[in-house]
């Protein structure tokens, strides 16, 4: 009987809305499914408020306060990791439209009457400065409404109150919008709230419940138990069992739309764990990747500063395909299915294959001969024998 680990993983959308999402994912492990929760709270870039200046302020509340609930607005940020840059990132020195959006506020009331100030009356105000000059298509990758406040442009989304004046009061201010993801302020988030359910009948047993007399009547099951069959009474607990259906609930604050919210989460997942298998290649490996430090200017894209961006591994550059045949399948391509130990041709860059003790596999990855104590002749992995590196740094760990 096939497991559900050998099977692809299955999303299911049962409900679609315009600032919501409500779909089953099934075939993952629980990690995997936490991550994707994680990954869309806080590491998805939005645009937000993030310095106020407040020129008149007459209103009741103070202007931490105020500076406080702008921050909170959210903006129309579609688009937002190719539309705009990260003020880090920029070569300007004071903003500039490829890093800041400005607004303004000015609202005063002269009825006798509660005037209500929302984010409404914010205006985006057209930026003069060009970043000296500087070129970029990220102008060009911004929608309609981009920095916008959400409902500026939609009268059936209602508003964000700010504050509310009475006569003779106002507040005039300016803003600067700015991209950034909510692991630096949660204002960032393009989520207001993000949950996932499994086992709803509680089979696994990863809830103990407070009850009184009856759990059944104290605990009702959910909505989502309809998607799985109810336990039976004389059903035996099982030990190895594990979660395999999770049902998530996204709902977002209007600055992104749930699509572009679960699909942006999943390619910057997908740029994590790609980071994180970089970064625990050693260094030579990763020298044959990039073509080696004596290359010069590492055309396989290998940042010193710790930036990665894989480049074309051709044969001629990237420096690991021997005359024999050897290197990654004598193919030189990611797609190739043959790994360095299944190399039969030669070894990787002008190293024979016999000069090795053992297998690459086996001396890495738990075979009689330990990685820093191999057996075999000088190859091009250093002095030091086998896989091993003479210290932690060597093995590409930070500490």
């Amino acid at each position: 009987m096939q497991s559900y680990e050998d099977t692809e993983p299955i999303v299911r959308i049962r409900d679609l809305k315009k600032d919501r999402v409500n779909f089953v994912l099934e075939n993952v492990d629980l990690a995997f499914a936490n991550s994707i929760r994680r990954v869309v709270i806080a590491d998805i870039p939005t645009v937000a408020i993030d310095m106020v200046e407040i020129n008149t302020n007459t209103t009741v509340l103070q202007d931490e306060f105020i500076a406080h609930r702008l921050g909170m607005i959210p903006l129309c940020s579609a688009n937002c990791d190719e539309g705009m840059r990260y003020t880090r990132d920029c070569n300007c020195e004071e903003g500039c439209n490829y890093c800041a959006i400005e607004l303004k506020l000015d609202v005063a009331c002269t009825d006798n009457r509660t005037l209500d100030i929302t984010s409404n009356h914010l205006e985006v105000i057209p930026s003069t400065s060009t970043g000296d000059l500087q070129d970029g298509e990220e102008l060009t990758k911004r929608g309609q409404g981009f920095g916008f406040p959400v409902g500026k442009l939609d009268p059936s989304v209602p508003p964000v109150l700010i504050c509310k004046i009475r006569k003779g009061q106002e507040l005039r201010l300016r803003c600067v919008a700015k991209k950034g993801i909510a692991k630096e302020h949660a204002k960032w988030s393009p989520c207001s709230a993000v949950a996932f359910e499994y086992d709803p009948y509680n089979k696994l047993r990863h809830t103990t419940y407070w009850v009184e007399s009856d759990e059944r009547a104290e605990w009702p099951v959910g909505e989502n138990a309809k998607e799985e069959e109810p336990p039976r009474e004389d059903e035996v607990f099982d030990f190895n069992a594990k979660p395999r259906k999770f049902y998530f609930e996204v709902e977002t604050d209007g600055s992104l739309g749930p699509q572009e919210v679960i699909m942006k989460g999943l390619a910057e997942l997908q740029t994590k764990l790609a980071n994180l298998i970089l970064g625990l290649k050693a260094p030579s490996e990763v020298d044959m990747i990039s073509g080696g430090p004596g290359a010069g200017a590492y055309p396989g894209g290998w940042d010193p500063t710790g930036r990665t961006s894989l480049g074309d591994p051709s044969a001629s550059g990237a420096g690991y395909a021997s005359p024999a045949g050897g290197g990654w399948g004598g193919a030189a391509s990611w797609e190739s299915n043959t790994s360095p130990a299944q190399n039969s041709g030669g070894g990787w860059a002008t190293t024979p294959a016999p000069n090795w003790a053992t297998s690459p596999a086996q001396n890495a990855w738990g075979g009689s001969t330990s990685p820093n104590a191999g057996t075999g002749g000088t190859n091009s992995w250093g002095a030091q024998q086998g896989w091993g590196s003479p210290t932690p740094q060597a093995n590409g760990w930070n500490l």
